[in-house]
């Protein structure tokens, strides 16, 4: 129902309502009365609207985003000209989320949303993608991303989401925004290619480090071990092996087989180090290190990594380069590296003691 027919009905409803009361009520007060009326005719009429953020008052387009590592590089590249707002902050798993009335109102009010996509939001993607359909501005950030490049299959649309652990990879979805950024809006389109390009050499810098943190670890300690499969790009990019107890969704259990297998496969291999993840819960990687110990075999924890979220906000590991500077440092000086304590740029937080 459109808002003048909806009115005109309200109105018509309210009025014959008014009409009845009125010839009960006192001829001083019938005045008073029919205003009122009026007041909550105009204001009552129809259901509660959901809640919508209010326009941004910069009059700057509002950008959506999703997960934290999306929002990091879409607000670089947009830079001054556009509000950018992100869905899912720090310690959230977007494989589970669910996603609030909330949520919904920001991503359709906004101009702009861009998500990960290759289905690491889970119940947000459906949306987003037919809402896509009917020619809202909400794109993908991987989708430049060469398909013969991501991990899983193509035919049965199972392509492994954490893409922004192999940093290259990552740098392909900076060059997506500023090419969604650019066709939004032609007049800044330099300024766009020139954040893009500044964030770009910043990101192969990063790249150079990981690389040589992780070379910095003996070969035959090169192993990786996590809550849940969230870094087979980084351990492809980087020259590791990779195990996990669940697969690349946490919405997947694990179970006492995927559980036992990975105890064998630390005693057999002598492996003594195993990292939890920020946003998952460690219960299963607990079961792993108790089956390890009854068959008289240590493993400690190394460290807690940044998966599917980033650090806490106005961190420094709050943002991505942060994030992916402390798991490299993290993963290298736990596993017999040489990578400096406070990482890359002598930014991380200080190892508690």
């Amino acid at each position: 129902m459109g808002v003048l027919a909806c009115a005109t009905s309200c109105s018509s409803r309210w009025a014959k309502l008014a009409f009845m009361m009125s010839t009960s009520i006192n001829l001083g007060h019938r005045r008073l009365f029919l205003q009122l009326v009026l007041v909550a005719a105009l204001c009552g009429c129809g259901p509660a609207p959901t809640k919508a953020p209010p326009a941004a008052p910069s009059g700057k387009p509002k950008i959506v985003c999703t997960v934290g590592m999306v929002t990091d590089i879409v607000r670089q590249v947009a830079g001054e000209h556009a509000e950018v707002t992100g869905l899912l902050n720090e310690g959230v798993d977007p494989h589970v989320y669910v996603p609030t009335s909330h949520d919904t109102a920001q991503a359709m009010s906004a101009d702009l949303v861009f998500y990960c996509g290759l289905h690491l939001e889970g119940r947000l993607v459906d949306d987003y993608e037919a809402a896509h359909k009917k020619g809202r501005k909400i794109f993908a950030v991987t989708a430049g991303i060469p398909h013969d490049k991501l991990r899983g299959s193509e035919a049965a649309g199972l392509h492994d989401p954490h893409v922004w652990g192999d940093v290259q990879l990552w740098m392909e979805c900076v060059r997506e925004v500023a090419r969604q950024l650019a066709s939004f809006d032609p007049p800044h389109a330099a300024d766009y290619q020139a954040n893009a390009d500044e964030l770009l050499a910043e990101l192969s810098g990063l790249d150079t480090y990981i690389r040589e943190a992780i070379s910095s670890i003996p070969q035959q300690q090169r192993v990786l071990v996590t809550a849940h499969d969230a870094f087979a790009y980084f351990a492809r990019a980087y020259g590791m092996q990779v195990r996990s107890v669940q697969g690349i969704s946490t919405d997947s259990q694990a179970g006492v087989k995927d559980t036992n297998a990975l105890v064998a496969f630390l005693v057999e291999n002598k492996i003594p180090t195993v990292f939890v993840e920020a946003s998952v819960n460690e219960r299963d990687l607990r079961a792993v290190i108790e089956g390890a110990q009854q068959q008289n075999w240590t493993v400690r924890i190394g460290g807690t990594l940044f998966s599917d979220s980033m650090g806490p906000p106005g961190t420094y590991e709050g943002t991505y380069i942060g994030m992916q500077d402390h798991n490299a440092t993290q993963i290298a000086r736990s596993l017999g590296g040489t990578a400096p304590e406070r990482g890359w740029k002598g930014k991380l937080a200080a190892p508690s003691k």
